[in-house]
């Protein structure tokens, strides 16, 4: 039997779908009863699960967490309460309950960032921002439960995850791209990593089953490095719209981001840097099956 947190979300729907189809028993563990699912009704934030609770359970793969990137003091309880207590508190009794494996979904945020390198596990470096900081420091602690009991523990780093549901930037940008509003890119040669959501459940299904992924972190991405420009391509294609053959200089989008702090933020995250090596993972015998180039109007 397992079960699994944040089971809701994006990511935890496909992988709910594709521990059933497996014909995994599941159990989820959710702030509300999910329909059609043996659900602990439960909230992370104020509740403490019993013991009982885990009776029968082998593995835990634990997604939910606090991941609204707010740059607000006041939010910082929250990443703390629950991306760092709830997750070692469920740890910790996880352990004491005999359960066999725990699965931490983390982020490629948890290690921090250089965009003259490409990272991989070994160049830890100091996170950026409340939310990679709590991840980082969940990641150590489970690590050292996982010795203290003796539990197959695997930690996941995904990077940007799109596919069926996804939210955020990448719904905004297909629907923008879909409306109009959003000109030709310019291309730059900016590098991001990127995974489709049913290749991160392989991988998550991977770590989870592999005695050698224990007490290790792997960086997950489809090992394809994607511009702003061929992410538009591909927003283009997956609604419908003929690519241009022409784009809006760079320089536009600057100045418009000198003027407007909020656009500068989000012109700063399209055209940077965020390319990270899943060697580790592909070592272990993990192949992206997915590009996002070869996605459709279905995939979205």
């Amino acid at each position: 039997m397992v079960l699994v947190t944040g089971g809701t979300g994006f990511i935890g729907r496909r992988l709910v779908n594709g521990l059933e189809a497996s014909g995994a028993d599941c159990i989820l563990l959710s702030r509300d009863a999910v329909k059609g699912h043996k659900t602990i009704v439960y909230d992370l934030l104020k509740d403490r699960i019993n013991k009982d609770d885990l009776n029968g359970v082998e593995t835990i793969f634990h997604l939910a967490g606090y991941a609204h990137d707010i740059s607000s003091n006041n939010n910082d309880c929250l990443y703390q309460a629950l991306n760092v207590d709830a997750t070692t508190h469920l740890a910790e009794l996880a352990g004491s309950s005999g359960v066999k494996s725990f699965i931490f979904i983390s982020s490629v945020k948890a290690g921090g960032f250089d965009k003259d390198i490409l990272l991989n596990e070994e160049t830890q470096l100091e996170p950026e921002g409340i939310y990679g900081k709590t991840k980082r420091e969940a990641e150590l602690r489970l690590l050292e439960i996982g010795k203290n009991y003796n539990m197959h523990v695997a930690i996941l780093r995904p990077s940007l995850v799109y596919g069926p549901g996804v939210k955020g930037n990448l719904k905004l940008m297909i629907s923008g791209v879909k409306k109009g509003w959003i000109p030709p890119l310019p291309e730059i040669g900016n590098r991001r990593s990127m995974i489709h959501v049913d290749d991160l459940v392989e991988a998550i299904l991977l770590v989870a089953t592999n005695k050698t992924s224990n007490g290790e972190i792997f960086i997950a991405t489809d090992g394809n490095s994607y511009s702003a420009r061929k992410i538009y391509d591909a927003m283009c294609k997956i609604s419908g719209k003929s690519v241009s053959n022409w784009s809006i200089p760079y320089v536009f989008f600057y100045i418009i981001g000198k003027l407007n702090g909020r656009l500068r933020f989000k012109f700063q995250k399209l055209f940077g840097d965020e390319y990270y090596s899943s060697g580790k993972l592909h070592s272990i015998g993990f192949e992206a099956k997915r590009k996002l180039e070869e996605m459709n109007e279905t995939s979205f």
